[in-house]
């Protein structure tokens, strides 16, 4: 499916702007749209790449830039995360929580009308994702190795909010991880079904952190490939259901 892209400009409500990457279908009028959310590196090829992956889908898609506040452009190396923390450090979810809805009503306004939306994020994004499953009506969101859900990350954990969770969610992550470990994935897991959520868990035995980057020395085709059909599958029937019920 042919697509363009483009960088557009937010408001945010707090006064600042924020830049987003967009892509989208042109032989075709968009079905759905769909929020990408960055890692820790910023909105960089990788990202970019996966905004475009899900345009070719036939979704309407923005990665919008997380550290606009901080570092405007800031794209790290997947080398050097120290060089990532004056930004993802100063991550806070107040004002995560304003770029979500900005973000999100750009989407609902673009062409005219709302159209159903999915979140999807990656790392960090993982855990925004899961806020944005807080924030906004979401059809549903979909974690890749997402840090900070679950206790004894750099950010406040989400766990005890599972209660605000408006959309089923999908969490992956890599069995061989050691950010994060089977603790993180127990307590996720454990919180969603102690909030009576909806959510599917998915390990990928013999993949790392960040599995589903190509750049990075962590990636894993298979798991990467399985994420993604999974992915496409679940935003589906999450989006079948929203326009079921007339949303």
């Amino acid at each position: 499916m042919k697509i363009s892209t483009e960088w557009v400009h937010l408001n945010v409500s707090d006064g600042t702007k924020m830049r987003g990457y967009v892509a989208k279908p042109t032989d075709t009028h968009p079905h759905a749209a769909m929020m990408v959310f960055q890692e820790a590196f910023g909105l960089n090829p990788h990202i970019r790449d996966i905004v475009e992956r899900f345009a070719r889908m036939g979704y309407l898609t923005i990665g919008p830039e997380l550290f606009h506040r901080t570092g405007p452009g800031f794209e790290g190396s997947y080398t050097d995360f120290p060089g990532t923390m004056p930004h993802f450090g100063a991550l806070k979810d107040d004002q995560l929580a304003l770029d979500i809805q900005a973000s999100y009503d750009w989407l609902q306004t673009a062409h005219g009308k709302p159209v159903p939306t999915g979140a999807v994020g990656y790392c960090v994004g993982g855990r925004i994702t899961t806020l944005a499953a807080m924030t906004v009506p979401v059809a549903c969101g979909v974690s890749y190795y997402g840090g900070g859900i679950a206790p004894g990350g750099m950010f406040p954990e989400l766990t005890p909010r599972f209660g605000e969770l408006k959309a089923p969610m999908m969490f992956f992550w890599g069995g061989l991880d050691q950010h994060l470990g089977s603790d993180a994935v127990r307590a996720t897991e454990d919180a969603a079904k102690a909030a009576h959520k909806t959510y599917t868990n998915v390990v990928f035995s013999y993949a790392d952190h960040g599995f589903f980057c190509d750049a990075r020395g962590s990636y894993n085709k298979n798991a990467a490939k399985q994420a993604w059909a999974l992915t496409l599958e679940f935003l589906e029937a999450s989006i079948a259901e929203k326009r079921a019920a007339g949303v």
